[in-house]
């Protein structure tokens, strides 16, 4: 509500009649007109026009979406390179996604304290690659965090005075994070599964959390996966900024990258000036209209 307090809202069923293809038509940060009936019940009557969101292919309908968050200012994508780990396609697939949505993202790599040496060198590597992508990242240890530091001044930095949205896969430490942040337990914490090192899903729903500092973050469930949606193939290279710049040398200006003649992508992907694992997202992405392709 406009004075800070909380109202519990219904949403009537016609907004899900309204060309809106998605499973959830109200997300968290929308800002919304509510209406308050006499027998003291609210409902949601309008959503005022979103100014960004980030949105992904639903995991049961693959003909629907799910808006994971509306009206933010950047994204902190949690990834971890073991325990689980974070598969460079489901970081391609989601950046793309910031990308076509215009919105700011940065990589925070945790459970720096789990990795063996050659697991760190994997670690630097991967930060060397994106941030040579103008994606700037974080290194750390949510467990770890202490009340005073580098790294925790940091995240502070990053996140004072913006709408951030939290989101990975499950088990990379989203809700250890910010319970550390907070100083108390806002999440519960889960266990990662012995059987396939995959996390288990302790947030079942968006949040908003609003930091004392000025800002909000907003924790989202874990997502195994990243299918993406309404993007047309001829603008997928604009969300890869390294196969954009590089494919204006194609031979044909309508090249897919894929099998034509005179490509300086692929060629660029041979050299190793452009990473064989973007170059593999890209064309994951291509093939996301196959129907039921990349559910979850």
């Amino acid at each position: 509500m406009n004075d800070g307090s909380d109202a519990e809202c219904h949403i009537k069923g016609n907004f899900r009649i309204r060309g809106i293809r998605s499973t959830n038509p109200v997300a968290v940060g929308d800002l919304v007109e509510i209406q308050t009936l006499s027998d003291g019940t609210n409902w949601i009557k309008e959503i005022e026009e979103r100014r960004n969101y980030i949105i992904r292919k639903s995991t049961n309908l693959s003909k629907e979406s799910h808006i994971l968050a509306a009206n933010i200012d950047q994204v902190a994508l949690i990834v971890t390179i073991n325990h689980p780990v974070t598969s460079t396609t489901f970081i391609d697939r989601f950046l793309a996604t910031c990308e076509a949505y215009r919105v700011r993202a940065y990589l925070i790599f945790n459970k720096t304290d789990l990795l063996t040496d050659e697991e760190l060198a994997q670690l630097d590597e991967l930060r060397a690659l994106y941030e040579s992508l103008d994606y700037p990242t974080l290194a750390i240890s949510a467990k770890q965090l202490n009340a005073e530091g580098n790294t925790r001044e940091a995240l502070t930095a990053l996140l004072t005075g913006k709408t951030t949205l939290f989101s990975g896969n499950s088990g990379v430490g989203k809700s250890t994070l910010l319970n550390a942040l907070f100083g108390k337990e806002l999440t519960r914490t889960g266990k990662i599964s012995d059987a396939h090192d995959t996390g288990m899903h302790t947030t079942t729903f968006s949040e908003m959390y609003f930091l004392p500092q000025g800002g909000a973050v907003i924790d989202t469930p874990g997502i195994k996966g990243f299918g993406t949606i309404d993007f047309e193939k001829e603008e997928v290279s604009h969300y890869f900024q390294e196969i954009f710049r590089v494919g204006r040398d194609c031979r044909f200006s309508n090249c897919t990258h894929t099998s034509e003649p005179g490509c300086a992508v692929q060629e660029a992907v041979i050299k190793g000036s452009i990473a064989i694992s973007r170059y593999e997202s890209y064309l994951s992405i291509l093939n996301d209209s196959t129907e039921g392709k990349y559910r979850g």
